[in-house]
């Protein structure tokens, strides 16, 4: 991974954190001085990091040096809303920096400053000492501060190397180099939210069904099916991101905390949408787009031929959650929310091409295909047309659903049972031979 130690240990005490690279010990300045760099770009989406954790491990290492004289560079390029702390957060950190942390620390440089750092500085003035405000310099180009650093030792992330570049070509005219992606990071092996359906399968001891989407179905069967307006609601970001972050860290998440029902529900089409490929995959975005073409009589034949294109666990994981919509869709009288209007929350949750987004003539088709699973969920996924005709699913086979990450025991996680599979309609007709 870009960034992060090639010694560091997954036992380290802040290896979440630290994995990231977004401090990094480098070097010493000219006048002698330790120099500790912190890159914003480095910071991953806020559900995906614990601020509070991210400030321990700031102290942590911060402990290490503070005794003698030491230097922050902070490369304040690639933050933005997705990983931006709060204000709050910014205010108590700077309180949780004591006298210690702030006696020996000589210079703080930041490097590539916006009009919003100057802001947040005029907003946090008020908390900062004149002493300490001497402390700080801006300089916007990599050039202005290999005047008081030794740069060959300095850690400066590709990204900055680049953005750096780029602020220079334009400054002087040149065309500016063109973007490059960061390699991705790893996931943690508790990683619930962005990972791939066979990630999850590999780090749940083979369990096809994703834990988040076991969890909130089963919640949501047992609390929610008569709640009116389920999936439309939205619920707040921040909430959202607090339980993603629990989720990811292989912490226990609780519904019964947060007294909204809407936010499993939103925790449900949140994990659906950041799948690095959309359940109902790729390749069969093209396919799904032609069911307006199909004769209506035969549109759930071709639902199911498409359906066999599909990777058996995708296919298992579809049916699960379309068993579960169906479901929701009986109970409509109560939570107005029939398969038509499930389709329309759904749809572009389960398929996306995989360049640029769908277009608005592209929703009426990903629709219907939606809404054509959930309402005739029994036929379209009757056995005879599974993919490959390769008979049961597992949990037909009698196989034990395997727990969770063994820091998320399946009882601790929700403090629910083992949800209800969706009836099988096969074994349904072998009971009535």
């Amino acid at each position: 991974m870009a960034g992060q130690d090639p010694t560091l240990s997954t036992s380290h005490p802040f290896y979440d954190v630290a994995r990231h690279g977004i401090l990094q010990v480098a070097g010493d300045d000219r006048f002698g001085r330790r120099v500790v760099t912190f890159s914003c770009c480095r910071m991953p989406p806020s559900h995906e990091l614990d601020h509070q954790r991210l400030l321990e491990y700031l102290k942590y290492t911060l402990d290490q040096y503070v005794e003698n004289d030491y230097t922050i560079v902070y490369f304040h390029y690639g933050l933005n809303s997705r990983n931006k702390p709060s204000l709050g957060w910014l205010q108590s950190a700077y309180k949780e920096f004591d006298r210690k942390y702030k006696k020996n620390l000589k210079a703080l440089y930041v490097v590539h400053p916006t009009s919003f750092i100057k802001v947040l500085w005029n907003i946090l003035k008020p908390l900062i000492s004149h002493k300490f405000g001497k402390k700080v310099t801006y300089f916007n180009s990599l050039n202005e501060l290999h005047e008081h650093l030794k740069y060959d030792q300095l850690v400066i992330p590709p990204e900055v190397l680049r953005y750096d570049e780029k602020l220079q070509s334009l400054h002087e005219g040149r065309t500016p180099p063109p973007t490059k992606t960061p390699p991705p990071r790893p996931p943690l092996p508790t990683q619930q939210f962005g990972v791939s359906l066979q990630y999850l399968k590999d780090k749940n001891q083979g369990e096809l069904i994703p834990p988040v989407l076991r969890f909130t179905v089963t919640y949501l069967r047992e609390k929610g099916l008569r709640t009116e307006g389920l999936f439309r609601r939205s619920a707040s970001v921040q909430t959202v991101r607090e339980i993603q972050r629990l989720y990811n860290q292989g912490k226990p998440v609780n519904f019964d905390d947060y007294g909204d029902i809407h936010i499993p529900a939103v925790i449900l089409k949140t994990f659906l949408r950041e799948l690095p490929q959309p359940l109902l995959t790729f390749q069969a975005y093209e396919q799904i787009l032609g069911i307006t073409c199909v004769e209506s009589s035969l549109r759930v034949t071709r639902c199911r031929q498409i359906l066999r294109s599909l990777p058996e666990h995708n296919y298992v994981v579809l049916r699960y959650l379309m068993g579960f919509l169906h479901t929701v869709s009986r109970e409509s009288i109560f939570n107005k929310m029939n398969s038509s209007n499930l389709a329309c929350v759904f749809g572009l949750n389960l398929i996306w091409p995989s360049h640029g987004v769908s277009s608005l003539s592209a929703l009426v088709p990903l629709n219907m295909f939606t809404e054509l699973l959930i309402e005739y969920y029994e036929k379209i996924f009757s056995a005879p047309e599974a993919p490959g005709k390769r008979g049961l699913a597992p949990w037909e086979q009698g196989s034990r659903a395997a727990p969770l990450q063994e820091a998320v025991p399946r009882t601790q996680a929700t403090g629910l049972t083992k949800p209800t599979l969706p009836p099988s309609p096969l074994l349904a007709a072998r009971r009535r031979r």
